[in-house]
């Protein structure tokens, strides 16, 4: 479907290289690459920044918390799944809980992810105010501030972080204006929209690319 396009897929937070999302686009297009990187996210920064570099994919995919590291590339198109745009300002704000004995082993175990290639999760002060300059570096790519790339979001009316305003629609409007869609759905876009609205808005995409 892609011909000799490439797609780099950018998980989010507890995420890997057996994404789900990733893994049904797999079955169904080729040149989708996802790989597992760090949750600091100035390791991340440069892991990734390899990744551009070696791969020069046409596309970048980016979901969830992953969507930051994925806005913030510039001169290639973005699609975005649940883009946790506010998620930084919980961490960057919250970070001084870290500073609590006991609390980063709480967080550890409670977001724990999954067994298989996943990013490990390990919530210190110092990672977790790493967040804030992250997103002021990806917001800086946005329309709103002069970026020229081309970006387009899909959004779960369903997604249960659109209440605390992690996820925030009225957020990604401010930045990128009306590029977006919606879908019956939670935050973890399941198989039916994948195929349905994400695999279509990939094709259009990499045709125009």
């Amino acid at each position: 479907m892609t011909g000799d396009k490439t797609i780099l897929y950018i998980h989010g937070m507890g995420g890997g290289g057996d994404s789900r999302i990733p893994s049904i686009l797999k079955e169904h297009i080729g040149g989708v690459t996802v790989r597992t990187y760090s949750f600091d996210p100035d390791i991340a920064s440069g892991q990734i920044a390899g990744w551009v570099k070696e791969l020069r994919p046409d596309l970048i995919i980016g979901e969830s918390l992953g969507s930051l590291h994925a806005i913030g590339i510039e001169g290639i198109p973005h699609i975005l799944v649940s883009p946790s745009l506010n998620a930084p300002l919980y961490f960057g704000y919250l970070a001084f809980l870290a500073l609590i004995p006991g609390v980063t082993a709480l967080m550890d175990r409670i977001y724990k992810p999954r067994e298989g290639d996943r990013q490990a999760l390990h919530f210190t002060y110092s990672v977790m105010r790493k967040y804030l300059p992250l997103r002021r570096k990806a917001l800086g790519n946005s329309p709103l501030c002069g970026g020229r790339d081309s970006f387009f979001a899909f959004f779960g009316t369903r997604d249960h972080y659109r209440r605390s305003g992690i996820v925030s629609v009225r957020t990604w409007k401010k930045y990128f204006g009306s590029a977006y869609a919606t879908y019956s759905g939670t935050h973890f876009m399941e198989e039916e929209y994948v195929l349905s609205m994400l695999l279509p808005k990939i094709k259009e995409v990499l045709d125009r690319a």
